[in-house]
């Protein structure tokens, strides 16, 4: 199918964009990568009047270090994130979840503020900045506010972000020294989206858990991280029967809708068996490299 007119922009600065945006808010849609917007404008399950490029702008593609933060611009590529030294190093999550989306043209063109925004529930990155706490910069005409990805995501495709806004930056904790991480994810065919996605870190000294978080993504309208369950492992031993335990917590701990496709039983089992394996390897990083970062 073909999309529906519409009307194109393309500003040459972040200001003259977001004063489209207001003009326009309730008819206009961001474009960047567009792997997720375009397909869903050609089928017409989107029809915005005003399709606002924000490819030209400057600056919004970076990747540095502040402080114990990442920042990461909003046009950062998929591929960007996953070949970066510096997120590999310092954010191994982010990197290893990026590398597993799509295929290759998809990673060159897909940008982190886009996956973020488009805010599918079984989608990589919404699951890592959930995970990890990231904050997510958001400018509009009357000025900059910051919103935890914990309270961005609402529901399917559903966020926080308001219709005269656009994301700017996100900033995602560093790894700290003896942390190691690790994502997996389950899908029909590589390239897919998930049905199930497990994100995790976990640190360790002396033998014990001393930092751990987990989250998980297509089991709920939105990316779901388990802070609680987390808190009540953190000085436990840090061994094999400790990862079993999480990954029957993670199990019990999720509710996903039920279906004729992919029944909800299926989605648990998947949760807990996917909980114990990225765990598994987050802990054989954490201990391999104990005074360093753990990739």
């Amino acid at each position: 199918m073909k999309p529906a007119a519409f009307a194109y922009h393309r500003p040459a600065t972040l200001a003259e964009a977001l004063e489209l945006l207001a003009l326009h808010a309730d008819s206009a849609k961001i474009v960047a990568g567009g792997q997720s917007l375009v397909p869903v404008m050609n089928m017409r399950l989107a029809t915005p009047a005003e399709l606002i490029d924000v490819n030209g702008l400057p600056d919004l593609d970076g990747i540095a270090l502040r402080g114990n933060h990442i920042e990461i611009g909003a046009l950062a590529r998929h591929c960007a994130l996953a070949d970066s030294p510096l997120v590999q190093e310092r954010c191994p999550l982010l990197a290893q979840a990026a590398a597993t989306i799509g295929h290759y043209v998809i990673r060159q063109r897909g940008t982190l503020g886009g996956s973020l925004a488009h805010a599918d529930p079984t989608a990589q990155l919404p699951l890592v900045a959930v995970t990890l706490g990231a904050e997510i910069d958001l400018a509009s005409r009357r000025g900059l506010r910051t919103v935890a990805a914990a309270d961005f995501f609402l529901s399917v495709m559903t966020t926080a972000l308001e219709p005269d806004e656009v994301i700017v930056a996100v900033r995602f904790p560093v790894a700290q020294p003896g942390e190691g991480a690790a994502f997996r994810i389950f899908n029909r065919r590589r390239g897919d989206f998930a049905i199930v996605a497990v994100a995790a870190t976990i640190a360790v000294a002396h033998g014990r858990i001393t930092g751990l978080r987990l989250g998980v993504g297509g089991v709920a309208p939105a990316p779901v991280g388990y802070a609680d369950i987390c808190r009540r492992f953190v000085g436990q031993p840090a061994d094999a029967g400790r990862i079993d335990e999480l990954g029957q917590a993670i199990g019990d701990a999720v509710d996903p809708e039920d279906n004729a496709r992919i029944p909800a039983a299926y989605r648990r089992e998947l949760a807990q068996a996917l909980t114990v394996r990225a765990l598994a390897r987050a802990l054989e990083r954490a201990t391999a490299n104990p005074q360093g970062h753990a990739r």
